[in-house]
């Protein structure tokens, strides 16, 4: 069995063939405990592209029985597995209701198809209408009638999922329902209300340090302006100001626009990225992509540093520790509310349960002994104390 040579891990998914300078393939795995990408020495085999064009046609399948053997991969050629599947065709072995179930399926899929061009034509946002679609199609594949509104009440208590879960796939039914038409007698389930996980500071700057260029400047912008990661991920290059060393943040969810004070590392991170497109994280697909491939460094990094706690922080993570870390500063409640852009105090009000958890004797202290070293210090988000000597002292929660 094949297992990572960094943690040991058997639990690996195949990451893609590569083809060499000589003319081999070799197999190429990632690690889902690490995140570590290695080679496997136990598979070489030629490269199709050097090898003559492997033509095979579905009469040849099923004169001379062919297994597959003249793929240099060693896998079941496509014609040879229509070959199969027509032999089965001929002899009556496909069930009748098969043909029955895929056309109900293309049925419901072209419906849910309709249904996302009226979420477009409503002026759903793209991430509502994603999302809904995603839960859909999920009850779909656990086969429920989305056309029966029971099926789908059943399906979903059968499920383990969290309440909150729970409550979202009913609510992505529900509009489909009034859409369609259909009445139903909408179960309740309620979320439970948890408190976010709060990290240290010194984690989130472990995971900045650790991934990727582009990743570590959306961390370091989620961190110095609490915004969401769908309002960074839409950041353009106008809406960036070097000059007066501000952001200005486009809200989503019905937030209060925003301008953030950016430090000046923040700035050199993205002076450093490539101004490929009108995006300054273009180069991913979508926010999806993009929070993939955090979640694949995260792995590596938690890993690397044996620190587990880093695997809960998310970009969602860093919008909670800039609120609390704010609310803990100026204990003010508006403040923080402006910072984040909420309409409805009710919303805020949890960081001021969070900063009760926080301990008041973690704290990173510095001197400064300049004026040069004071704004450096006030810059990096330490607060002033105390002056003693001559000397001034900060403090910054750690």
């Amino acid at each position: 069995m094949t297992q990572c040579p960094q943690c040991g891990s058997a639990k690996i998914w195949r990451d893609g063939l590569r083809n060499l300078a000589d003319g081999s393939i070799v197999q190429r795995w990632l690690c889902r405990e690490c995140g570590y990408r290695f080679t496997d020495p136990n598979f070489t085999k030629k490269s199709l592209w050097k090898n003559p064009p492997f033509r095979l046609n579905l009469q040849n399948c099923l004169d001379h029985n062919c297994q597959g053997n003249n793929d240099p991969l060693g896998r079941e050629p496509a014609a040879t597995m229509a070959a199969n599947t027509l032999v089965k065709v001929e002899k009556g072995e496909e069930k009748s209701g098969q043909a029955g179930a895929t056309a109900q399926t293309a049925d419901v899929k072209g419906k849910l198809v309709e249904f996302i061009w009226w979420m477009k034509r409503q002026g759903y946002r793209e991430s509502t209408i994603v999302s809904r679609n995603k839960r859909l199609r999920l009850l779909v594949n656990l086969g429920a009638d989305l056309y029966n509104p029971e099926s789908v009440k059943g399906i979903v208590a059968r499920q383990k999922w969290k309440e909150s879960y729970k409550e979202a796939v009913v609510c992505a039914y529900d509009l489909f329902a009034k859409w369609m038409g259909l009445r139903w007698d909408k179960p309740i389930y309620k979320r439970v209300q948890r408190l976010p996980f709060i990290p240290l500071e010194r984690e989130i700057d472990d995971l900045i340090s650790g991934c990727s260029k582009n990743i570590s400047t959306f961390l370091q912008a989620a961190k110095e302006t609490g915004a969401r990661a769908g309002e960074i991920f839409a950041l353009k290059w106008e809406d960036v100001d070097f000059e007066n060393r501000s952001i200005n943040i486009t809200p989503e969810k019905g937030s209060e626009p925003r301008v953030f004070r950016v430090s000046q590392k923040l700035l050199g991170m993205l002076n450093n990225l490539p101004k490929t497109s009108d995006n300054i994280f273009g180069c991913y697909k979508d926010l999806d992509n993009l929070m993939r491939t955090f979640q694949r460094q995260r792995k590596r990094i938690a890993h690397k540093l044996a620190n587990p706690r880093l695997l809960r922080i998310s970009f969602h993570t860093l919008r909670h520790w800039k609120a609390t870390m704010e609310y803990a500063k100026t204990k003010d409640i508006i403040h923080v509310m402006r910072v984040l852009g909420h309409r409805n105090i009710k919303n805020t009000l949890i960081y001021t349960h969070l900063v009760e958890g926080l301990r008041e004797d973690e704290f990173t202290c510095k001197i400064a002994h300049t004026p040069d070293e004071v704004v450096q210090l006030i810059e990096a988000g330490f607060e002033y104390v105390c002056e003693l000597e001559g000397f001034k002292f900060f403090r910054k929660r750690k």
